[in-house]
């Protein structure tokens, strides 16, 4: 039981003593704000700014919420597809990889140029990032449910859709939710790329606004916010789980 509470407080422990020295280390090195605030001043600028930064995140946290379902909605149908149909998911499963390796910030722009600056191509790229990890685990997830399962109920009447119901969602479950608590990971973080790229709301817009006028204090104050929402995304998942 000690070492359980040992391990607890251990990363605690190590954030403050961090946050000690990073405090210290610009009031004896007199480090100037625009190039590293301390942490009283980021403490500060999150209750200044807090009044901003929670409208501006609310926004963002809408952009995330609607990407976010929309891939899941996806990730189900494409899954049950790949797994269905293995033609498909021959073809489709290297370009879900590929897709993997172009920077999201290359995409972003591309969105914007055919979608322009509204929530759409904000919710697009929240999609793009958060499809592929929910997609693959669920597709993996239903390749290695047991088939004598699949056959007990194909005995007793079930069709091939219906075994899918009773069946082979259920035990992907776990693999789904898995994907999902790493796409709600990185849905806020789809969200502030495409407010960075191009918008006149949101954390990325507040974002790249403080970063042009080098007020580092509010930048730090910012990251702040975005950190704690996508932990929040992330336990809504595992509250959901």
């Amino acid at each position: 039981m000690k070492t359980i509470k040992k391990e607890k407080f251990t990363p605690v422990l190590f954030i403050l003593a961090i946050l000690v020295i990073w405090e210290v280390a610009v009031q004896i090195l007199q480090i100037p704000l625009y190039v590293l605030p301390s942490p009283i001043a980021v403490v500060q600028a999150l209750i200044s700014e807090s009044a901003e930064l929670s409208g501006h995140a609310l926004v963002t946290t809408g952009e995330a919420l609607f990407g976010i379902v929309i891939a899941f909605v996806l990730s189900l149908l494409l899954g049950i597809l790949m797994d269905s149909f293995p033609a498909v998911r021959s073809s489709l499963y290297p370009i879900l990889v590929v897709t993997q390796t172009v920077p999201m910030i290359v995409m972003a722009p591309i969105l914007i140029i055919y979608m322009g600056f509204g929530m759409a191509p904000k919710i697009l790229t929240v999609v793009l990032m958060c499809f592929f990890p929910v997609a693959v685990s669920f597709a993996d997830g239903l390749l290695r449910v047991n088939k004598e399962y699949v056959h007990l109920v194909r005995s007793y009447g079930a069709g091939k859709w219906k075994s899918y119901w009773l069946v082979k969602i259920p035990a992907a479950i776990p693999e789904l939710l898995s994907g999902m608590k790493v796409a709600a990971t990185y849905s806020i973080s789809g969200a502030v790329v495409g407010e960075w790229l191009g918008s006149q709301k949101g954390l990325g817009y507040y974002l790249l606004r403080v970063k042009n006028s080098y007020m580092l204090d509010k930048v730090f104050a910012c990251v702040v916010f975005i950190v704690v929402l996508s932990l929040c995304m992330n336990g809504l998942v595992r509250l959901i789980s």
